[in-house]
């Protein structure tokens, strides 16, 4: 696999929270220009996330567009996902990648300075960092890091880097503007969009 574009990264919200159901959410944010979906979810049942994240891969596989786990690596590889992404909390990296295979594609989320200095660029494929703004989706997320942060930091980065974080289509392009970021990653801005399509077209 190794082929992925994240000029815009969508990362799923709780069903609950998204205006339309999460498959015809995708559905609009394909339409509307993401370029990579990431299944995110706190249910505890993993016969339930793979229930509802089983036509979601599908639909995405349709289209091209990769379909990265978070976390979950059994359901990861249940679904046979095109990746996981990882945050510092999580297992250990090398654990991952031996688990996933070299084939695909790992995300690491950082914060910090020291965190990034950690990072093994031969085992990890993107990192995604933040939050850029204070966010809603996330509780008990990091210190915010600013645009300017943000920029600073990942200008440091030895891999490609996706801003996430409380970012609208303004602060999105403020970011994109930097030079820095290789993607945009949003939750609320698209799941909690009335309409998804339009959401994402401005984002993108």
């Amino acid at each position: 696999m190794k082929k992925f574009n994240l000029h815009l990264y969508l990362v799923t919200d709780e069903a609950s929270k998204c205006r339309l159901s999460l498959l015809e959410t995708v559905r609009e944010a394909a339409d509307g220009g993401v370029t990579i979906v990431q299944y995110r979810s706190t249910n505890p049942d993993a016969g339930t996330c793979y229930r509802e994240a089983l036509p979601i891969r599908d639909f995405l596989a349709s289209r091209g567009i990769p379909f990265i786990v978070n976390n979950r690596i059994d359901l990861a590889l249940a679904l046979e996902a095109d990746g996981v992404h990882i945050g510092q909390r999580d297992l250990p990296v090398p654990s991952v990648r031996a688990m996933i295979g070299p084939d695909k594609i790992l995300g690491l989320s950082v914060s910090n300075k020291e965190q990034l200095r950690a990072v093994d660029a031969s085992l990890v494929d993107y990192l995604g960092m933040g939050p850029v703004f204070p966010t809603i989706s996330k509780l008990n997320a990091p210190p915010v890091l600013g645009v300017e942060g943000f920029a600073a930091l990942a200008s440091q980065s030895p891999l490609p880097v996706v801003a996430i974080g409380g970012l609208d289509a303004e602060r999105a392009r403020q970011v994109r503007a930097t030079g820095t970021a290789s993607g945009i990653a949003v939750v609320s801005a698209i799941c909690g969009a009335e309409n998804p399509e339009a959401a994402a077209r401005a984002l993108a």
